[in-house]
């Protein structure tokens, strides 16, 4: 794999490219990442971890952020995370944009926002099957981490956690999405996920953040039983999940 603005292959040890794509690896599968976080993952020093990360950063694969705190704010500085750029979701993602985007456009401009909805649900009812089966088969209890790992298997690489602070759920967080840059034109295949979701799980969903509006991870809150969900006032769709904890 080769990243924008990369050094000659040839001049890049072999050994140090890959540890550097490990590296990058990393923060798409588990979302943005301190540099300690990675240092774990990886196996190496924050030292060595940093040294990666500066060259990341200089190519435009990776960038800094302030992380997201849930809750009060403790003191001190926030921790500094590193999150993909577009660039960098680029490197590992092949899939044909411009062709879905201009055959979606060409859906608009001929059936109109009904036809796009139309498409996405449809679309979503075809990959239902084997996200259903994985969540029937699952105890109630690990249905959430059920669909993450069909997800992954799709490419998504999805992850269940519990949800931050005193919510009483789960979130169901998407570090890669193959179509994120042609849903930030047509965020009807977004919203038509999020529908596939709640009739997977049977319960109503609230998706919290996507990368198609810049965000670091699509994030989806998952009540647990007898819990609401949070309300969008106290979680901005818009900022949720930039840096997520």
């Amino acid at each position: 794999m080769k990243y924008v603005g990369e050094a000659p292959q040839e001049e890049l040890a072999t050994g140090e490219r890959s540890t550097r794509n490990r590296v990058a690896r990393s923060i798409l599968d588990h979302g943005p990442s301190t540099a300690a976080d990675l240092a774990k993952r990886v196996s190496l020093t924050q030292a060595a971890v940093r040294r990666h990360l500066d060259a990341l950063v200089s190519d435009g694969v990776v960038e800094a952020r302030e992380q997201r705190v849930y809750g009060a704010r403790t003191r001190g500085r926030p921790a500094k995370v590193f999150a993909l750029t577009d660039c960098g979701r680029d490197a590992f993602d092949q899939s044909y944009d411009t062709l879905a985007a201009d055959a979606l456009r060409w859906i608009a401009e001929t059936s109109g926002d009904e036809g796009v909805i139309a498409f996405a649900r449809a679309r979503m009812a075809a990959q239902a099957e084997v996200y259903r089966a994985a969540v029937a088969a699952a105890d109630p209890e690990d249905r959430t981490e059920a669909l993450a790992r069909a997800l992954s298997a799709d490419g998504y690489a999805a992850t269940a956690r519990s949800a931050p602070g005193p919510q009483q759920g789960e979130q169901l967080c998407q570090h890669h999405c193959p179509v994120a840059h042609v849903a930030e034109q047509f965020p009807q295949l977004c919203e038509a996920e999020t529908e596939l979701f709640s009739s997977l799980l049977g319960t109503h969903v609230q998706r919290l953040a996507t990368l198609a509006h810049g965000d670091g991870v699509c994030t989806t809150y998952v009540p647990r039983s007898g819990h609401a969900t949070p309300q969008t006032t106290s979680v901005s769709a818009s900022t949720a999940g930039r840096n997520p904890a």
